[in-house]
């Protein structure tokens, strides 16, 4: 699009002369022969100033009172008014009783029929017509391929198109320009195009139609080119070709283009229509420039609900959501009655925000619009909800909803993915599946990480299996996926193999592997993928270096993950969050550096959050620190955090330096603030059937026989040197500290998974928190005596135990 393009004055395509006028009149008297003072009634008159079909209802009793119901005039006009108000009964009870029915009432029933019934009842009605030897005129074939396009009936679509030729209208422009927007809206954009290019002549009705047709169909340059060609051949582009076009400039994001077509609506003097500059508000949104949007929005005479709709969009897609639902409010005080896109919007916002108790807010408004039958306002309710962490919520209006549609499904099994409900995801799928609802590619992007989760490797193939079998194994978004599930299972080696099958990946695809690789402690070579990927087209963005930092920190690469900090900003223009400070300190402490965190916290430019603390006094505890341990809890408990770990690793610091009195110090404040400690889980499958064990648990019906097989493993594990670390407990006899130990939850899972598995087969663990000194310790030589290899993954890492070694080489 140029700044060439002039203004114009359209010229407007021939209109049909309406009942109501001289014309039709004179026509119609003679025709009928109706005396002139007919249409000088009173009842006449009243029929021409009605405005819906209530008011002609109420006029009928008057017009068979007078005895002109049998008239002419009054059976015309009223077949008219009950088609133009869609009550089509009341105009088949006119119509049907007509014995000499003139091919003009024909007409006005069928274009009833199409603006106001189905498909076939309209199809079926020109059917009729045909029987009835009543002659087609153009238009019957322009509404009824605007009903073909509008329900996307592509067969019946052709056979109306066949019915246009045999009635010797294919070379009429109305008639084409119907078949070239059936076409269109049956996206076979290149049958509309072949439509397009044969008609000898072309106005402007007809060049919107084709532009709009590539811009709805995904094509978006070529409906600006076509604009170029239109201008070229001596059309002027209208308000209805800038409202097709903008659309298409949007998707494209072609901001300068946009805004040249801005300057032309200026010039043009279309600004003050109220569609264009909706439409200029939803373009200047989709191309980042929400601010210019706001000042047109603003300076508006004439706001409809799309407006509205566009401003809130703008607001929400460029992640300001705040600025939505602000607008959101402006439009309520307004009085401007919200649509189910105004509350999709908002529901949006609030979940982007995580604001519960306005995303209640927008619920009852949603009640009292009545909209809780509208499966997609009640689809973004359950993802609002979700977001704001109650699922439960979801849950219910997911179990109560009426026709519940792929989105839905997928909706949920979202929601509960992302609130850690894991089985409950899986349940929610594979329901979805034995009701034959075919999954797509959002559902295997919202299903495949849940079932990273559970870190089960069986589960992780069968899932890619039906990937492969449902032709989902091209599309970028579930491979990465698929990647970052076998990444989370402990395959490692078959995440790489798919990151290298893949023709193209995306940010979050190399995101994927490079956090994969530092999880597994391959820091290296975590490192060196990212710096390949620095050599490529597709740039790092904040979670690219927060995986990197990440990577750096489990292998102690403080140098690079320093480097790598430096280049972030520097490099790339992005600036750190709280989350990249954390991964900072969170290197520099584990390798020992606790003055150099210490000191790279109080220069931060950003107030250092909870996250940041935490790897403190995480750092604190393996290098054994009270004083920086003490001042990094100080500043954590300022914060008010819910979760008891905290309070924990300062009393386990404590109870390192045998400070008994600060540990029951720390005790009695988690007591009276009611925190408590997380108990550790570990999770372990056995015969398609997940176990769970917590510490000192006794509730698993092999309870005895794992007790008794863990002393004796116990025993063979000391005899090849194992000695039991009970630093971290306290207030009992040295005995029963090893009897604590010996009950923690990832040794009674490996026992279990030990007793019930056949001799070289792999123990795959999974642990909620990280693990303890004793069990890393005691597991290398379990590993070792039993000659099996044992993979552990807990909150941040995996371990792969074999042969008496850790693969994260005790640095975790």
């Amino acid at each position: 699009m140029s700044s060439h393009l002039l203004p114009f004055t359209a010229t407007p395509p021939p209109q049909i002369p309406s009942k109501a006028s001289p014309l039709a009149q004179h026509t119609l008297s003679q025709r009928t022969h109706i005396p002139s003072h007919i249409y000088k009634h009173p009842a006449a008159i009243l029929l021409e100033l009605c405005t819906s079909s209530k008011e002609v209802h109420q006029i009928l009793p008057q017009i068979i009172k007078n005895g002109l119901y049998n008239e002419t005039l009054f059976q015309t006009k009223l077949i008219s008014l009950f088609c133009k108000y869609g009550n089509l009964t009341e105009a088949s009870r006119v119509f049907e009783p007509i014995e000499d029915k003139f091919d003009a009432l024909y007409h006005t029933m069928l274009k009833g029929y199409a603006k106001s019934s189905s498909l076939d009842s309209a199809l079926s009605f020109f059917s009729r017509m045909k029987h009835d030897s009543v002659r087609p005129v153009v238009y019957n074939f322009t509404y009824l391929l605007k009903l073909c396009g509008d329900n996307s009936d592509l067969k019946r679509g052709k056979e109306i198109h066949g019915s246009v030729i045999t009635s010797g209208f294919s070379w009429n422009l109305f008639a084409m320009t119907g078949v070239v927007n059936m076409y269109a809206k049956c996206r076979q954009i290149n049958d509309a195009y072949n439509m397009f290019d044969r008609m000898p002549e072309r106005d402007l009705v007809c060049w919107n139609t084709m532009i709009s047709g590539y811009a709805q169909n995904g094509f978006a340059k070529v409906a600006l080119m076509l604009v170029l060609r239109m201008s070229e051949e001596g059309h002027r582009p209208d308000s209805i070709t800038i409202v097709s076009i903008l659309p298409a400039v949007a998707d494209t994001r072609l901001l300068r283009i946009g805004m040249a077509v801005h300057g032309y609506v200026l010039r043009a003097g279309f600004e003050s229509l109220v569609n264009v500059s909706t439409a200029l508000v939803d373009m200047y949104s989709k191309c980042g420039s929400v601010s210019i949007a706001r000042v047109i929005f603003d300076g508006m005479d004439h706001r409809t609900v799309v407006s509205w709709n566009s401003m809130i969009d703008g607001y929400v897609q460029s992640g300001d959501a705040e600025g939505a639902m602000l607008i959101f409010q402006k439009m309520l005080d307004e009085g401007v009655q919200p649509t189910n896109v105004t509350v999709m919007g908002a529901l949006h916002a609030c979940a982007d925000l995580g604001d519960l108790e306005r995303g209640k807010f927008v619920h009852k408004l949603v009640d009292q619009l009545k909209l809780d039958s509208d499966v997609s306002v009640m689809n973004s309710l359950i993802s609002m909800y979700s977001k704001c962490k109650r699922v439960d919520i979801a849950a219910d209006i997911f179990k109560n909803l009426r026709n519940k549609t792929l989105v839905s499904w997928n909706a949920m099994i979202l929601g509960y993915a992302q609130n850690g409900c894991v089985n409950e995801a899986l349940n929610a799928f594979c329901e979805m599946q034995s009701r034959n609802i075919k999954p797509d590619s959002f559902t295997m992007v919202s299903v495949i990480p849940a079932l990273a989760e559970l870190s089960i490797p069986r589960q992780a193939k069968w899932i890619h299996g039906l990937v492969i079998r449902r032709f989902l194994d091209k599309n970028v978004f579930v491979m990465t996926a698929l990647v970052d599930m076998y990444a989370k299972c402990g395959a490692i080696h078959t995440a790489r193999k798919l990151f290298d099958m893949m023709n193209a990946r995306h940010v979050i695809t190399w995101n994927a592997m490079i956090d994969g690789y530092g999880t597994h402690g391959l820091g290296k070579t975590s490192v060196e993928l990212f710096k390949e990927m620095k050599k490529g087209t597709i740039k790092p963005n904040d979670i690219t270096f927060l995986c990197a930092l990440s990577a750096c920190s489990h292998s102690g690469l403080v140098e690079e993950g320093l480097c790598f900090f430096e280049s972030m900003k520097k490099d790339y223009g992005i600036e750190p969050t709280m989350d990249h400070y954390g991964a900072m300190v969170d290197l520099l402490g584990r390798a020992g550096r606790l003055n150099q965190a210490w000191d790279f916290i109080q220069k931060m430019p950003i107030k250092p959050g909870i996250t940041v603390y935490g790897a403190m006094l995480g750092a604190c505890k393996i290098h054994k620190n009270v004083d920086l341990g003490e001042k990094a809890a100080f500043e954590i408990f300022k914060l008010n955090p819910d979760d008891g770990g905290y309070h924990v690793l300062l009393a386990n610091i404590y109870a390192t330096a045998s400070m008994w009195g600060k540990v029951a110090k720390v005790r009695t404040i988690m007591e009276k603030s009611g925190l408590q400690k997380t108990p550790g889980c570990s999770l372990v499958e056995i015969g398609n059937e997940v176990h769970s064990f917590y510490s000192g648990t006794t509730s698993h019906p092999q309870s005895k026989k794992i007790y008794s097989y863990l002393e004796t493993l116990v025993d063979e594990i000391r005899a090849a040197g194992y000695v039991p670390d009970t630093n971290s407990i306290h207030d009992v006899e040295d005995d029963v500290k090893v009897q604590l130990l010996n009950t923690h939850s990832e040794k009674l899972a490996i026992a279990f998974g030990l007793l019930n598995t056949s001799t070289g087969t792999p123990i795959h663990i999974r642990k909620n928190l990280r693990v303890c000194g004793d069990c890393h310790n005691a597991t290398k030589y379990i590993s070792l005596v039993t000659g099996r290899e044992i993979i552990v993954r807990d909150m941040h890492r995996f371990h792969l135990f074999k042969d008496g070694v850790c693969s994260c080489g005790d640095y975790w």
